[in-house]
């Protein structure tokens, strides 16, 4: 086997019914709790009837309806050919991510062990437009007449993929080529696993790679598995300052609490250690200390805190990533018909 090429382009043809294509920036989780981690800037590529279309573009938006059964046909016709590419191009990432494995465990090619690090966190960098593209193609596929399975696809692609890159950054960090210390600075404690727009909304998500404590310097008995950055969409006549606090966090978290019914003799199989269940809940992230988002105050705090308000209790089983997404987004859109 050759070197892992990190930097990949996928191309792929779409032969969308309206021959546009749109495209968006590459994201990069960057920042803390304390801001969003990702940027999205769409352009528009021309047009053209078939066109080389690389894996970061977006897939093409719904055609345009004219007879009603027309468009419905021309839209399933549209989403099968959307749901071949984007198969294409998940089997290219899960190869790849299989290559970087068999570079570390059986040694191959000519990387050596700080290329070897340094790939990982490109390839999830590369990874990202990709679930971009899934997430919105999920989005559309909940707005038009399509078969179910279609939907339930690809909610398995994103799943899947993100299942070997987890798997693939705890291998590296078992063999110290990688640190998952959320307190580190170049540690991969979590990954980017897509963008999507729920409402009035837009919501990134992120991955941990394994259970993470809430807070790092303080033991809450919280474990996270999955934040979310959820902000207004933008107004570009509000200053940065303004829009920064328009940023919420939601968290998938765990924790073990009393189990009741260990005394009692009840039934424990459900329970880790017998004394304790584990329980599963989507929360939101309240600022404790320090009271304000000013810079120069979180220099000077030597222990910022927060506290978790329950939202959502999902019992004592782990939602899938995708799975949990989606009662966020449930969650969310609750809020807004409320308001």
């Amino acid at each position: 086997m050759g070197d892992v090429e990190v930097q990949v382009q996928v191309q792929v043809t779409i032969d969308s019914p309206t021959g546009e294509h749109a495209s968006g920036g590459l994201q990069e989780d960057t920042s803390g709790e304390k801001e969003s981690d990702c940027t999205e800037s769409p352009e528009s590529t021309g047009q053209g009837e078939d066109q080389d279309l690389l894996c970061w573009l977006p897939v093409a938006l719904a055609p345009p309806c004219g007879e009603h059964t027309d468009c419905i046909c021309a839209e399933v016709k549209w989403m099968e050919r959307s749901l071949q590419a984007l198969e294409l191009q998940l089997q290219f990432f899960l190869s790849k991510a299989d290559d970087l494995h068999d570079c570390l465990v059986n040694r191959q090619g000519q990387l050596g062990t700080e290329a070897l690090a340094a790939a990982v966190p490109s390839f999830l960098y590369t990874c990202q437009p990709f679930f971009n593209n899934l997430e919105s193609t999920i989005t559309m596929s909940q707005h038009t007449p399509v078969h179910f399975e279609i939907y339930t696809r690809l909610l398995d692609f994103s799943q899947q993929l993100c299942d070997r890159l987890e798997q693939l950054v705890l291998t590296y960090a078992s063999n110290n080529l990688l640190c998952l210390e959320e307190s580190e600075p170049n540690s991969v404690s979590h990954f980017y696993i897509g963008q999507s727009q729920v409402g009035l909304l837009n919501v990134s998500t992120f991955r941990y790679c394994r259970p993470t404590p809430y807070l790092a310097q303080v033991d809450t008995g919280l474990y996270k598995r999955m934040r979310w950055n959820v902000e207004g969409l933008r107004n570009e006549q509000q200053p940065d300052e303004e829009r920064e606090k328009d940023t919420e966090y939601y968290f998938l978290c765990y924790e073990d609490i009393p189990n009741p019914h260990a005394e009692a003799g009840g039934d424990i199989q459900r329970v880790s250690n017998g004394d304790v269940v584990r329980m599963w809940s989507i929360g939101q992230w309240v600022q404790g200390t320090p009271e304000t988002d000013d810079i120069y105050n979180w220099i000077i705090c030597q222990i910022p805190t927060a506290s978790y308000q329950r939202l959502l209790f999902l019992g004592s089983t782990e939602p899938s990533s995708c799975s949990a997404t989606d009662y966020l987004k449930q969650l969310l859109l609750s809020h807004q018909t409320t308001e």
